[in-house]
């Protein structure tokens, strides 16, 4: 599984720990994933996610994964969260027609 949120595509960075002694060493700084369920109210089902706390918090602010899903571009998801957003889209398409 790799280090990578699963909605903003925030992943793995390198960097340097730089000394007092100005002594540069390769280190990485990892994002801070956690595993998640969130709820999608088209759906009506939980969805399981591995995202970052920081996506967590944008989730939340735009009103629930849906709205997320429904404004995030295709290209920063992953292929389950891209999956995700087209079954929102159509379900969200049939509901004024019935």
């Amino acid at each position: 599984m790799s280090r990578t949120c699963e909605l903003t595509a925030k992943a793995v960075m390198s960097g340097n720990n730089v000394s007092h002694a100005n002594n540069k060493s390769k280190r990485r700084f990892l994002p801070n994933l956690v595993n998640v369920t969130l709820i999608s109210e088209a759906l009506n089902q939980n969805v399981r996610l591995r995202i970052s706390a920081n996506a967590l918090r944008s989730v939340e602010h735009r009103g629930g994964l849906d709205a997320f899903l429904a404004k995030a571009d295709a290209k920063e998801l992953s292929q389950r969260a891209r999956l995700l957003k087209k079954q929102i889209a159509k379900k969200l398409a049939e509901q004024p027609a019935a």
